[in-house]
């Protein structure tokens, strides 16, 4: 088992039925696992990161269960920053993952 399956089939285990997301090289792993157990586990795919922030909160504010957001690193990752923000302030449940590049990568402005 990798890394993403890991993570999918532990969100699968914590009752996740939803994930928000926008994929990109760092993240791969992760769409590929829940591409894999879609039976279990919808990912929506979004148009923008922050887009995808928006709609984890908006889905923990109707749902009452977190809401997921998923991206990838770089400005994946800083397009977050307002919806979670968002989601802090008003004390939405939110996850929120972003992938890194590999570790010999970082450093040189790799993203």
């Amino acid at each position: 088992m990798d890394g993403g399956h890991a993570i999918v089939k532990t969100l699968i285990k914590h009752g996740v039925t939803h994930t928000f997301g926008y994929p990109g090289g760092g993240i791969v792993p992760v769409f590929d696992a829940l591409l894999d157990h879609k039976a279990y586990i919808q990912n929506i795919l979004m148009r923008h990161e922050q887009g995808a922030a928006h709609a984890a909160d908006g889905f923990s504010r109707a749902s009452g269960r977190p809401g997921v957001c998923i991206v990838t690193s770089g400005p994946g990752a800083a397009n977050l920053v307002t919806g979670m923000l968002t989601a802090w302030m008003d004390s939405s449940p939110m996850i929120a993952m972003a992938g890194q590049v590999s570790f010999k990568l970082i450093g040189h402005e790799a993203f």
